[in-house]
Formats: C-alpha cells, structure tokens, sequence
C-alpha cells in the first residue's frame, strides 16, 4: 500500500477493503508489540540463566511496578491516539495537534510524580508487593537503576500509539525493533560482561528506552508532518485533557487493576508456595502476556480502522474490522492454550535450570492457560468499545476480568485446592468474563445479516 503523505494515509482508512487495512496496520503492530513482549522475556531470561532462581522471583516481584508505569503511559498515549483517529476521521486536524500536544505535557507530569513516589517508598512498596528478605535485595537493584527513568518508558509507548494512530504503522513497528535490538545487545553486556547481574539489565532496558524516545520524538518534531508538536498546542486545555483520560481510562484501569491484582497474587503465592512459586508466576505470566502482547498488537492495528470509521458515520466497515479481528485473536490464543498444554516444560527450561521452578511452573502453566482460547474474545471486545470511544463499556469490561471475579478466585479457590487454586483462579475468572463481553456485545452492538451495527 503505497502512501505519499498524511492526508492520503488516514483517507485510505474510509476506503480501502478492509483485510489490506487491517494487514497494513496490524502486522506492524502486533510485531512491534511482539518486541516489546520479548524485550521484557529477555530480560527474565539472561536473569534466570545468569543470575539464579531467586533473581528470577525478585525480578517478578517488580511486574506491578512496571505494569502501574505502562497503565500510566497508556492512560495518555491510548487515550490521545483514539482521540486523534477519530479526529482524523472527522477531518479535524487542529485539534489532533492539541490532543498531541496535551498529551506530552501530562506524560511529563505524571511519569515524575509516579517515579518520586516510588523511589522514596520503594523497600516498603516492595515488601507490600510479597518481598521477603531473599528477593528484596533482587527487586530492589532492578528497580533502583529504572523507575527514576520513568518518563523514557511512558514517552516511548505512548507517542508510538500516536505515531500509528496518525497514519504511520510501520514506522511505529520500527520504534518498537529499534528499542528491542539495543536491550538484546545491551542485556549481555551489563549482566555478564561488566558483571552487573539484575542491576546491568536494568540499566540495558533504560538505554534502550532512551534511545526509542529520540526516535519518537523526533517524528513528531519534524515538520513534514501533519500531526506534529506545534507551540500553539503545547498548553494545557481542560476539555482536552478530559477527552484524552475518558477514553485512556479504560487501558489504564486494565493494567492498574493487573498490577493490585498481581500483589494480590504474589502474597497469595507466597502464603501456599513460597518464593519459587512466585518465581514461577513470573515465568507463566511472560509466557501468556507474549501471546496477549500479540492479541494487543492486532486490537491496536484495528483502533485506528475503527476509530476513523466510526468517526466517519461508516457503521459497516467498523463490523466488517471487528469481527475479522475476533476470528484471528481466537485463533492466537487458542495457539498459546496448544503451547502451554503440550510444551510446558520446554516453555520453562528457556527461563530456568532449576528443576524445582521447571516443575512448579510447567503445573501452574496448564492451570492458568486452560480456557485460554477464550481471551482473545474478551480482549478484542473491550479495545473495540475503547476504540469507539465507550469508555465506560470498555473500563467495566477490564474491570470485570482482572477485579471482580479474579480477586474472589484468588481467594476462595486455594482454600480447596491450595496452590493448584491459585493457578486455577485465573481459567475461573476468564470464563466468566467472556459470557460477561458476548452479552455486552450482542446488547450494544447486535448483528444480523447485513451487518447493521446499533452501538450509537
């Protein structure tokens, strides 16, 4: 698909067919977050291999830390980049350039309060999170040398989304393989060679994100462009900023809810199978979010198809991407449920030696990916109220999968089934959901036929 400029790439969005869309802004995406989920797996495995075990639960003990971070970053960067779809859409230029300008301004401001906050309270923080006096000293090196670099991650993933709303997928995708091959060449460096252990890939993970931001910022500096940083736009406006956090809402609440519910696990974890088990937590959870990062990559390729359609009064080319996209997530996830039910233990040795977490972690792998197939489902439905700008559908959806029925899971199942309940809250938990998101799609946007979409 051939594209001279701005205006030509974001009209293509109301007429093109629709797989030649969804090909041009999907594949990019799901490999720039496909990167972005090896990126984080590649840290866990230098530390798993290089540094122990133990390293390897102390570094999990840091996810609800890094997960907060990017609920923080997406609560801006998805927010602006549905907003400035739908914009385009409408044809509305300078107000995407006012939504882009807001949108650095809050990142700025929330990403240095998120890593005061953290850098004063962090032992207490962490042993909050289920830290014991082995895996303290682990997490905290990690954490030490990223969360005062804060603003480099949120910068980062946030203005990619931009970048690709506004009409540049593949250089998106290149944002994401620029961040990942510098931390691949960096990690063995810090870890081994200057024998700086979890601290070293700490520091890689910074260097790389610094250098991401470069790129993106100066995409959106540069003036070819027409949604670009312009100085009239670089001030705060309330409305604006309303806009950009109803719809960033629910993105956020998915990963601040995963985060609360990831402490909630960790402690659940630690009571019925000690450290190693949350050891093994963070191995499962690498495993499922790589295919969920896939999932996601393939909901951001649709976002800017939808949100340009929707705001283009084109109900049936919305329909057309939404259920196209479903079909290959189920196919995506239920590929992850073949992985982890047949080849556990191969998934695990590429963490881990230790025969001990291979065996936790292979048993917990099955229990926790059982329905698997399903999420793909639940994920699409919430990001296509989300891209529609329904937020409140999309944050009660997030909402109902990681909070109202995981947390009750979590804590009733292990009463029963110990350890084995913990793993099984999460398979519970799924299941609900997605009868919970096939009525809220067949109430708000029920199909027939000819494809008549009733969302407004």
């Amino acid at each position: 698909m051939a594209i001279c400029n701005d205006s030509k790439q974001t009209n293509l969005l109301g007429h093109e067919k629709i797989p030649k869309l969804l090909s041009h802004y999907a594949i990019p995406a799901i490999v720039g977050t496909m990167v972005m989920a090896l990126y984080n797996i590649i840290d866990r495995i230098y530390i798993g291999q290089g540094v122990g075990p133990e390293a390897i639960s102390g570094l999990a003990l840091t996810f609800p830390v890094m997960t907060l971070s990017t609920a923080f970053g997406m609560l801006v960067g998805n927010g602006g980049a549905a907003r400035i779809s739908i914009l385009l859409g409408k044809q509305d230029d300078p107000t995407a350039r006012l939504i882009l300008g807001n949108c650095l301004i809050l990142v700025l401001i929330i990403a240095s309060c998120y890593s005061i906050v953290n850098f004063i309270w962090m032992d207490e923080i962490l042993r909050a999170y289920g830290a014991t006096d082995v895996t303290l000293p682990y997490a905290r090196d990690y954490l030490s040398a990223i969360i005062p670099f804060t603003v480099f991650n949120n910068l980062s993933f946030g203005f990619n989304n931009m970048m690709r709303a506004s009409g540049f997928p593949r250089k998106a995708m290149y944002t994401m393989m620029i961040s990942a091959l510098a931390n691949v060449i960096l990690d063995p460096i810090f870890i081994f060679v200057f024998d700086m252990g979890i601290r070293g890939a700490a520091i890689a993970t910074v260097i790389s994100m610094g250098i991401t931001v470069v790129w993106v910022m100066s995409h959106f500096t540069n003036k070819k462009h027409t949604i670009r940083f312009k100085r009239e736009s670089l001030h705060l406006n309330k409305r604006i900023i309303i806009s950009i956090l109803s719809i960033g809402l629910s993105p956020f609440l998915i990963n601040f809810t995963a985060a609360f519910v990831n402490v909630f696990m960790n402690r659940s974890l630690l009571t019925y199978g000690g450290d190693m088990a949350i050891g093994a937590f963070g191995i499962i959870n690498s495993f499922a979010m790589m295919i969920v990062m896939v999932i996601l990559g393939l909901c951001q390729g649709m976002q800017p198809i939808v949100g340009y359609n929707y705001g283009a009064n084109q109900a049936d080319r919305v329909m057309q991407t939404y259920k196209m996209v479903v079909i290959i997530a189920t196919a995506i996830s239920f590929t992850g449920f073949l992985l982890a039910m047949f080849f556990p233990h191969i998934i695990v040795r590429g963490f881990t030696n230790d025969t001990n977490l291979i065996k936790i972690s292979s048993e917990g792998m099955r229990l926790v990916m059982a329905v698997f197939p399903i999420v793909g489902f639940v994920i699409v439905t919430t990001n296509f109220f989300q891209s529609l700008g329904k937020a409140w559908k999309a944050i009660f959806l997030s909402l109902s999968r990681q909070v109202l029925f995981l947390i009750p899971m979590i804590w009733l199942l292990p009463q029963f089934l110990d350890l084995k309940g913990v793993w099984a809250a999460s398979a519970a938990s799924d299941s609900i959901a997605f009868f919970i998101a096939m009525f809220m799609f067949y109430r708000y946007g029920r199909i027939n036929k000819e494809t008549y979409i009733q969302i407004r």
